[in-house]
């Protein structure tokens, strides 16, 4: 099984362990015992960790996709309706009280104020080296927590550690402006390997801090109202230029059940089936019948799948891309005998009729039809937990292939000239064998971006940028709403906290 410091310092912190540390677990940390090791600061600062992984591979990813066409969770035959949340989120009709919009406030201000205590703590300690390292990580962590909140509700309030006031609400600029000033204040004092090893896998180095710069300045005009494609530009050069960084040349080895460092991932959510859990998957996207073709110690739910417009696009001949859907009929291992599902063979279609409208019910399977093309990008782990049903394969955050492509955009975007931009997105095709491109627009770039980075995170955001997110798509008839691009402030935090004011529009 991989081994990675910050899975050991979790496992450490919440299971217990024959191996001493020379800290406590950190809730009990005093004068006498703060951290002095570079193992002891990692135990110390593994709750942050744990809390971004905890959630982000199924809330967070959930209102970063299920959002966008790339994703889907129709009703089947009466399951999976769980109250309509699915069909909110595809339709663009949350509401204030909706769970997902709920949940995922709670993450990223449990994040936050975890960072804030975390950030109290280590003041204390003994000054050195370890101590300003760590400090930065932890203050480039709370950054990353921040832009997820600017990024799905806009106006959020900055907080601090040991007060009891109400935070005030900070306008989406003043947000965007601390996170700014944060991270350039610890980049300089951030770990610089040249490229992410076992011992920075996890954990923020000086690239994850550029790549979340070179994020921010590509959405600035959006977040600002100030277009900043220079600065994008400036940051994506650093860290190609600068780091050791290249692309893997096996595209499914990013993705794989054994992932972990690699000379592509800056910056990944890292999972264990055992202890550090939160990648679903393989349980909620394949069909129960595919349990031995992927010998798994569960039955899937066959619940989640993608979109007919968006997997058309996954088209282009030699494109290894391609094999992470699962589309048509499908075979046992031997590639000849059918599945069987029922009466007949395992297909997905492409194509999802909905049989009730108000439920997003596609109904029963009939003559083996299960509608709906399936992911399998994370590749299935037959190690999944069997009681869980959580799976080991980690989730790039950043990478530098999304580096390439913010590239190319930014200087798109510049009105610069469309060579170099075409450049760095022929390189990433080029890795998944895909046929080059001979010129380069705005449309094709996120096209392209849809199938380079598709399921990790990332669509929401895109579309966006590229002012798509009210086009139809699917069930969803478009035109919801400008104000559909940010969440609502959740009822109860208004309740909570009288110094917030909702978003326009909710």
């Amino acid at each position: 099984m991989k081994k990675h410091i910050t899975i050991a310092a979790l496992t450490l912190l919440t299971l217990g362990s024959c191996t001493k540390l020379d800290v406590a677990v950190e809730s009990k940390l005093t004068s006498d015992n703060f951290p002095k090791s570079e193992g002891a600061f990692v135990a110390a600062t593994g709750t942050i960790y744990q809390k971004f992984t905890a959630r982000y591979g199924v809330d967070i990813w959930r209102m970063n996709e299920l959002t966008t066409e790339e994703a889907i969770i129709t009703a089947r035959n009466g399951g999976y309706y769980d109250q309509g949340r699915y069909i909110s989120m595809h339709k663009h009709s949350w509401t204030t009280a909706d769970p997902s919009v709920e949940g995922a406030w709670q993450w990223g201000y449990a994040g936050i104020s975890d960072c804030n205590r975390v950030l109290s703590l280590l003041e204390d300690a003994e000054e050195g080296a370890l101590k300003t390292l760590f400090i930065n990580e932890v203050r480039t962590m709370r950054s990353l927590f921040y832009f997820y909140m600017m990024d799905m509700y806009g106006h959020v309030p900055i907080t601090s550690f040991g007060t009891t006031e109400s935070p005030k609400q900070s306008t989406r600029e003043e947000v965007f402006n601390f996170i700014e000033k944060e991270l350039l204040e610890v980049s300089a004092g951030l770990s610089k390997p040249a490229t992410v090893t076992q011992a920075y896998y996890g954990r923020p180095t000086v690239w994850m801090a550029y790549a979340l710069l070179q994020k921010m300045y590509l959405n600035a005009e959006y977040y600002t109202g100030k277009a900043r494609y220079a600065e994008s530009v400036t940051y994506g050069d650093k860290i190609i230029n600068e780091s050791g960084l290249s692309l893997m040349s096996d595209y499914n080895q990013l993705f794989a059940v054994n992932n972990g460092p690699n000379s592509e991932t800056i910056f990944p959510a890292i999972y264990d089936a055992n202890y550090s859990a939160g990648n679903q998957f393989t349980r909620f996207s394949l069909h129960s019948t595919l349990r031995a073709k992927y010998n798994l110690p569960f039955s899937p739910s066959n619940a989640m799948c993608t979109i007919a417009e968006f997997y058309r696009t996954f088209n282009l001949p030699g494109d290894v891309r391609n094999a992470t859907w699962l589309a048509g009929i499908q075979y046992a291992n031997d590639g000849v005998t059918p599945i069987k599902n029922g009466t007949g063979s395992l297909n997905f279609t492409p194509e999802i009729i909905i049989k009730d409208e108000p439920t997003m019910d596609v109904g029963p399977e009939v003559n083996g039809v299960s509608m709906g093309v399936r992911s399998i990008k994370y590749y299935p782990d037959p190690n999944t937990n069997s009681s869980t049903r959580h799976q080991n394969n980690d989730m790039p955050v950043f990478r530098l292939a999304d580096v390439y492509l913010m590239k190319a955009e930014a200087l798109l975007r510049q009105g610069a000239s469309a060579g170099e931009a075409l450049t760095l997105v022929n390189q990433v095709r080029a890795r998944s064998k895909a046929p080059a491109m001979t010129s380069l627009t705005l449309d094709l770039l996120l096209e392209e971006r849809g199938r380079e980075l598709a399921w990790e995170g990332w669509r929401r955001n895109d579309l966006i940028r590229f002012g798509k997110y009210e086009n139809a798509w699917g069930f969803k008839k478009g035109n919801e709403g400008p104000h559909r691009r940010i969440f609502p402030i959740p009822a109860t935090e208004l309740v909570l906290n009288p110094n917030l004011v909702q978003n326009p529009g909710y």
